[in-house]
């Protein structure tokens, strides 16, 4: 039935106004169900019948719209505000490189990600990036990070601020090198005549942008700092198919997650082992609503009564597997300079229907055909009892 309803013609156009560009999302399914070894789940279904349990297996395939904006359909559905983004680069006379960035980090590596990708695109060493967010009192604008939006849009923000940097410097080196601003090439941090040995390192021409002695002063100002606002023309696509391996005591309604696989198209990954931690987390937590998680409210006074982790369950390590997770070659955004698409809530979104279609696998045999989250083994017991009452 997935495969079947699996889209396969980029770019679609959704009956809801957005427009998926791209996409393969048959690509993650095989790759899941490879990880996942589902070709030798009925011998281990088969092993746990023999020590009393039930092993399910669950899968969940999703597709998620991401990178918050554009502002016009922000502002079609009653938001107030734009929601581009904006970079700022500064650029030191030492070749050392300060960027201001609304894309506010608490955890996520921010500092990581944009630095790598100010220092691939200028050349530079990653230590000579300095990354400035979350300061109101220095940053030009900034709408902050949700929606799996940091990359997507406070990046290509960046990376359009990297093109007028480019754009200046190369006039800079056109003039030290006496050549057409035209027949500048840059790559690696060296600025070079094309085709010819006659090069400038990207510090000289920090250095003489901020020391002017010769200079075209007549047509450029000194100095090397540029801003770029970016507003994306569509959300960006993420996907990614998810399995999850279950027991179930139906003695005691516990649930026991024996191995979940993730695989994801996060179109092109800056930094591999900074996105396998945002969909470990997510998976932590889509796990612990899929199977712990519950707001509960006083009936008669709408008090909550699970406001703090005395009273409310957080997953923890002991109520997780290692995790099989795995970024597929990806197909890359085509509406954004990086090609990058959203990866901070895919393991939150994929995880609980793939948890509970587990544990209704593996209870499929009793009778029992829905259940509510959170899956607690008193929830799980209970509907194992119920399944077994004459109707």
């Amino acid at each position: 039935i997935r495969r079947r309803n699996f889209i396969r013609t980029f770019p679609y156009a959704t009956p809801v106004g957005l427009t998926y560009d791209t996409g393969d999302y048959e690509t993650t399914l095989n790759r899941a169900l490879e990880l996942a070894d589902v070709k030798g789940f009925d011998a281990r279904r088969q092993a746990s019948e023999k020590n009393g349990k039930r092993l399910g297996l669950g899968y969940s395939c999703y597709i998620e719209a991401c990178g918050l904006a554009p502002s016009n359909i922000a502002g079609a559905l009653g938001a107030r505000a734009g929601l581009f983004e904006v970079g700022q680069i500064r650029v030191h006379p030492t070749g050392s490189v300060t960027v201001f960035t609304g894309s506010h980090s608490h955890g996520q590596g921010h500092e990581t990600t944009f630095a790598q990708v100010v220092a691939d695109r200028l050349g530079i060493a990653l230590e000579s990036v300095e990354i400035v967010h979350g300061d109101t009192g220095r940053i030009p604008f900034g709408m902050g990070t949700y929606g799996s939006r940091s990359i997507a849009v406070g990046g290509s923000a960046i990376m359009k601020a990297l093109d007028k940097i480019e754009a200046k410097a190369k006039k800079i080196a056109a003039h030290l090198l006496e050549a057409a601003a035209e027949d500048i090439e840059f790559k690696d941090g060296v600025f070079r005549v094309a085709g010819t040995d006659r090069t400038k390192a990207f510090a000289d021409i920090s250095l003489a942008a901020y020391v002017p002695h010769n200079y075209p002063l007549d047509v450029l100002e000194p100095g090397l700092e540029e801003s770029a606002f970016y507003d994306p023309s569509n959300f960006t696509y993420p996907a990614g198919s998810y399995i999850c391996e279950i027991e179930v005591d139906p003695e005691t309604g516990v649930c026991r997650i024996q191995q979940f696989t993730a695989v994801d198209d996060f179109g092109n990954v800056i930094n591999p082992m900074i996105v396998e931690g945002q969909v470990h987390g997510g998976l932590a937590q889509g796990i612990g609503q899929a199977m712990l998680e519950r707001c509960v409210y006083d009936n008669e006074s709408g008090q909550l009564l699970s406001g703090s982790y005395m009273d409310y369950a957080m997953p923890h390590a002991s109520d997780l597997p290692n995790f099989t997770v795995e970024t597929a070659k990806g197909t890359p955004c085509t509406h954004n300079p990086l090609g990058v698409k959203g990866c901070g809530e895919a393991g939150a979104i994929g995880s609980p229907p793939a948890v509970i279609n587990a544990i209704l696998d593996a209870l499929a045999p009793l009778g029992v055909t829905d259940l509510q989250m959170p899956a607690t083994p008193h929830r799980v017991w209970s509907a194992i009892h119920a399944a077994k009452q004459p109707h």
